[in-house]
Protein backbone atom coordinates (compact mmCIF):
# COMPACT_ATOMS: atom_id res chain seq x y z
CA UNK A 1 0.00 0.00 0.00
CA UNK A 2 3.00 2.62 0.70
CA UNK A 3 4.46 1.33 -2.18
CA UNK A 4 1.25 2.10 -4.16
CA UNK A 5 0.69 5.97 -2.60
CA UNK A 6 4.73 6.52 -3.14
CA UNK A 7 4.16 5.94 -6.80
CA UNK A 8 1.42 7.92 -6.81
CA UNK A 9 2.65 11.08 -5.75
CA UNK A 10 5.85 10.30 -7.53
CA UNK A 11 4.02 10.48 -10.73
CA UNK A 12 1.66 13.02 -9.66
CA UNK A 13 5.22 15.17 -9.20
CA UNK A 14 6.07 13.99 -12.11
CA UNK A 15 3.04 15.22 -14.31
CA UNK A 16 2.95 18.61 -12.09
CA UNK A 17 6.80 19.87 -13.56
CA UNK A 18 5.62 18.52 -16.97
CA UNK A 19 2.50 20.60 -17.17
CA UNK A 20 4.44 23.79 -15.54
CA UNK A 21 7.49 22.89 -18.26
CA UNK A 22 5.06 23.00 -20.81
CA UNK A 23 2.79 26.07 -19.49
CA UNK A 24 5.83 28.19 -18.82
CA UNK A 25 7.19 27.27 -22.92
CA UNK A 26 3.73 28.42 -23.91
CA UNK A 27 3.80 31.55 -22.14
CA UNK A 28 7.43 32.34 -23.73
CA UNK A 29 6.44 31.77 -27.13
CA UNK A 30 3.10 33.76 -26.48
CA UNK A 31 5.26 36.91 -25.24
CA UNK A 32 7.83 36.02 -28.16
CA UNK A 33 5.13 36.27 -30.41
CA UNK A 34 3.49 39.46 -29.05
CA UNK A 35 6.54 40.94 -29.27
CA UNK A 36 7.00 40.20 -32.92
CA UNK A 37 3.71 41.70 -33.37
CA UNK A 38 4.65 44.59 -31.41
CA UNK A 39 7.71 45.35 -32.88
CA UNK A 40 7.70 48.65 -35.53
CA UNK A 41 4.70 49.45 -33.99
CA UNK A 42 4.02 52.96 -32.35
CA UNK A 43 3.36 52.87 -28.83
CA UNK A 44 -0.65 53.00 -27.61
CA UNK A 45 0.22 56.01 -25.75
CA UNK A 46 1.31 59.40 -26.76
CA UNK A 47 3.75 60.73 -24.26
CA UNK A 48 5.44 64.41 -24.07
CA UNK A 49 9.01 64.32 -26.27
CA UNK A 50 11.69 62.95 -23.55
CA UNK A 51 15.57 62.29 -23.72
CA UNK A 52 15.94 58.95 -24.91
CA UNK A 53 19.13 57.09 -23.96
CA UNK A 54 20.34 55.66 -26.93
CA UNK A 55 23.08 52.67 -27.47
CA UNK A 56 25.04 53.43 -31.05
CA UNK A 57 27.15 50.70 -32.15
CA UNK A 58 29.87 51.33 -34.10
CA UNK A 59 31.90 48.99 -36.64
CA UNK A 60 35.43 49.51 -38.36
CA UNK A 61 36.15 51.17 -41.66
CA UNK A 62 33.19 52.57 -43.14
CA UNK A 63 30.88 51.51 -40.85
CA UNK A 64 31.58 54.16 -38.52
CA UNK A 65 31.82 56.47 -41.29
CA UNK A 66 28.68 55.94 -42.28
CA UNK A 67 26.95 56.17 -38.56
CA UNK A 68 28.76 59.18 -37.96
CA UNK A 69 27.30 60.74 -40.91
CA UNK A 70 23.61 59.41 -39.69
CA UNK A 71 24.06 61.16 -35.89
CA UNK A 72 24.73 64.17 -37.87
CA UNK A 73 21.15 64.41 -39.24
CA UNK A 74 19.71 63.38 -35.31
CA UNK A 75 18.36 65.69 -32.74
CA UNK A 76 21.20 65.12 -30.08
CA UNK A 77 19.22 66.32 -27.22
CA UNK A 78 16.54 63.96 -28.27
CA UNK A 79 18.88 60.96 -28.14
CA UNK A 80 20.99 61.56 -24.65
CA UNK A 81 22.58 59.96 -22.80
CA UNK A 82 24.39 58.52 -25.80
CA UNK A 83 26.44 55.26 -25.22
CA UNK A 84 28.85 54.10 -27.87
CA UNK A 85 30.11 50.81 -28.22
CA UNK A 86 32.70 49.54 -30.82
CA UNK A 87 34.57 46.12 -30.89
CA UNK A 88 37.47 45.38 -27.99
CA UNK A 89 40.16 45.68 -31.50
CA UNK A 90 38.48 48.65 -32.60
CA UNK A 91 40.06 52.14 -31.36
CA UNK A 92 39.53 54.08 -34.65
CA UNK A 93 36.23 53.76 -34.26
CA UNK A 94 35.17 55.45 -30.59
CA UNK A 95 38.46 57.89 -30.96
CA UNK A 96 35.67 59.27 -33.96
CA UNK A 97 33.37 59.40 -31.63
CA UNK A 98 35.30 61.12 -29.19
CA UNK A 99 35.75 63.59 -31.94
CA UNK A 100 32.16 64.10 -32.62
CA UNK A 101 31.02 63.99 -29.05
CA UNK A 102 33.59 66.77 -28.06
CA UNK A 103 32.28 69.35 -31.55
CA UNK A 104 29.19 68.93 -30.27
CA UNK A 105 29.91 70.12 -26.73
CA UNK A 106 32.67 72.96 -28.28
CA UNK A 107 29.33 74.05 -30.40
CA UNK A 108 27.13 74.24 -27.63
CA UNK A 109 29.46 75.64 -25.23
CA UNK A 110 28.07 72.94 -22.43
CA UNK A 111 31.39 71.76 -20.10
CA UNK A 112 31.83 67.81 -20.74
CA UNK A 113 29.20 65.59 -23.55
CA UNK A 114 26.59 63.24 -22.52
CA UNK A 115 27.92 60.02 -23.94
CA UNK A 116 30.51 57.01 -22.88
CA UNK A 117 32.62 55.03 -24.56
CA UNK A 118 33.18 51.63 -24.08
CA UNK A 119 34.57 48.05 -26.01
CA UNK A 120 32.73 45.23 -26.31
CA UNK A 121 34.39 41.27 -27.68
CA UNK A 122 33.93 40.80 -31.34
CA UNK A 123 31.52 38.25 -32.38
CA UNK A 124 33.20 37.85 -35.78
CA UNK A 125 36.71 38.91 -36.96
CA UNK A 126 36.82 40.17 -40.60
CA UNK A 127 37.31 36.51 -42.64
CA UNK A 128 36.40 34.66 -39.76
CA UNK A 129 34.96 30.88 -40.81
CA UNK A 130 31.22 31.02 -39.46
CA UNK A 131 32.32 27.97 -37.41
CA UNK A 132 34.32 29.10 -34.57
CA UNK A 133 32.70 32.31 -34.93
CA UNK A 134 29.87 30.33 -33.17
CA UNK A 135 31.94 30.60 -29.90
CA UNK A 136 32.99 33.85 -30.22
CA UNK A 137 29.69 35.07 -30.58
CA UNK A 138 28.71 33.39 -27.48
CA UNK A 139 31.40 34.68 -25.69
CA UNK A 140 30.37 38.20 -27.24
CA UNK A 141 26.98 37.66 -26.06
CA UNK A 142 28.00 37.20 -22.53
CA UNK A 143 29.36 40.55 -22.36
CA UNK A 144 27.09 41.85 -24.26
CA UNK A 145 24.76 41.37 -21.34
CA UNK A 146 26.47 42.24 -18.66
CA UNK A 147 26.86 46.04 -20.78
CA UNK A 148 22.67 45.67 -21.62
CA UNK A 149 21.99 45.28 -18.03
CA UNK A 150 23.99 48.25 -17.01
CA UNK A 151 22.97 50.41 -20.13
CA UNK A 152 19.40 49.60 -20.65
CA UNK A 153 18.84 51.64 -23.63
CA UNK A 154 15.88 52.82 -24.81
CA UNK A 155 17.23 53.19 -28.74
CA UNK A 156 20.05 50.81 -30.23
CA UNK A 157 20.82 52.04 -33.38
CA UNK A 158 23.32 49.94 -35.75
CA UNK A 159 24.32 49.75 -39.11
CA UNK A 160 25.95 46.58 -39.66
CA UNK A 161 28.97 45.57 -37.58
CA UNK A 162 28.62 41.91 -36.39
CA UNK A 163 28.85 43.62 -33.00
CA UNK A 164 25.29 44.58 -32.99
CA UNK A 165 23.87 40.96 -33.56
CA UNK A 166 24.71 39.97 -29.92
CA UNK A 167 23.45 43.38 -28.52
CA UNK A 168 20.23 43.35 -30.21
CA UNK A 169 19.25 39.69 -29.51
CA UNK A 170 19.88 40.85 -25.92
CA UNK A 171 17.60 44.37 -26.38
CA UNK A 172 15.16 41.47 -27.63
CA UNK A 173 15.49 38.91 -25.15
CA UNK A 174 14.95 41.79 -22.54
CA UNK A 175 11.79 43.24 -24.28
CA UNK A 176 10.13 39.47 -24.12
CA UNK A 177 10.86 38.91 -20.23
CA UNK A 178 10.13 42.81 -19.62
CA UNK A 179 13.30 44.57 -18.15
CA UNK A 180 13.23 47.30 -20.91
CA UNK A 181 11.43 47.79 -24.10
CA UNK A 182 14.47 48.99 -26.61
CA UNK A 183 13.65 50.30 -30.36
CA UNK A 184 16.26 48.87 -32.71
CA UNK A 185 17.16 50.74 -35.85
CA UNK A 186 19.15 48.97 -37.91
CA UNK A 187 20.86 51.02 -41.14
CA UNK A 188 22.02 48.29 -43.75
CA UNK A 189 25.58 49.56 -44.89
CA UNK A 190 25.88 51.21 -48.24
CA UNK A 191 28.32 49.08 -49.40
CA UNK A 192 25.39 46.16 -49.37
CA UNK A 193 24.12 46.98 -53.07
CA UNK A 194 22.75 42.99 -54.04
CA UNK A 195 22.54 41.22 -50.34
CA UNK A 196 22.20 41.92 -46.70
CA UNK A 197 25.33 41.33 -44.42
CA UNK A 198 25.20 38.75 -42.29
CA UNK A 199 24.28 40.80 -39.52
CA UNK A 200 21.22 42.30 -41.13
CA UNK A 201 20.06 38.75 -42.83
CA UNK A 202 19.67 37.58 -39.32
CA UNK A 203 18.08 40.58 -37.70
CA UNK A 204 15.62 40.73 -40.91
CA UNK A 205 15.10 36.81 -40.54
CA UNK A 206 14.48 37.00 -37.43
CA UNK A 207 12.04 39.97 -36.86
CA UNK A 208 14.31 41.47 -34.23
CA UNK A 209 14.60 45.15 -35.32
CA UNK A 210 12.01 47.36 -35.40
CA UNK A 211 12.80 49.31 -38.14
CA UNK A 212 14.70 48.32 -40.58
CA UNK A 213 16.73 50.45 -43.30
CA UNK A 214 18.44 50.15 -46.45
CA UNK A 215 19.77 52.39 -48.59
CA UNK A 216 19.40 50.43 -52.26
CA UNK A 217 16.23 50.23 -53.93
CA UNK A 218 16.46 46.91 -55.15
CA UNK A 219 17.68 45.47 -51.59
CA UNK A 220 13.79 47.11 -50.69
CA UNK A 221 12.36 44.75 -53.61
CA UNK A 222 14.20 41.87 -52.35
CA UNK A 223 13.53 42.12 -48.62
CA UNK A 224 9.81 43.56 -48.59
CA UNK A 225 10.09 44.65 -44.90
CA UNK A 226 12.45 47.08 -45.18
CA UNK A 227 12.51 50.56 -45.72
CA UNK A 228 14.55 52.39 -48.70
CA UNK A 229 15.98 55.19 -47.06
CA UNK A 230 18.42 56.42 -50.43
CA UNK A 231 22.39 56.92 -50.10
CA UNK A 232 23.06 58.30 -46.53
CA UNK A 233 26.78 58.98 -47.39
Amino acid sequence: MEKSTGRFFSNSSSSLGITCFIAFITIIVLRVIYVIYRTGKPPNKRSPPQALSTLIVLGSGGHTAEMINLLLVLQKDRFAPRFYIAAATDNMSLQKARVLENSWADSSGVKGISAEFMQIYRSREVGQSYVTSVWTTLVATVHALWLMIKIRPQVVLCNGPGTCFPLCVIAFIFKVIGIRWSSIFYVESIARVKKLSLSGLLLYKLQIADQFFVQWPQLQRKYPRAHYVGCLM
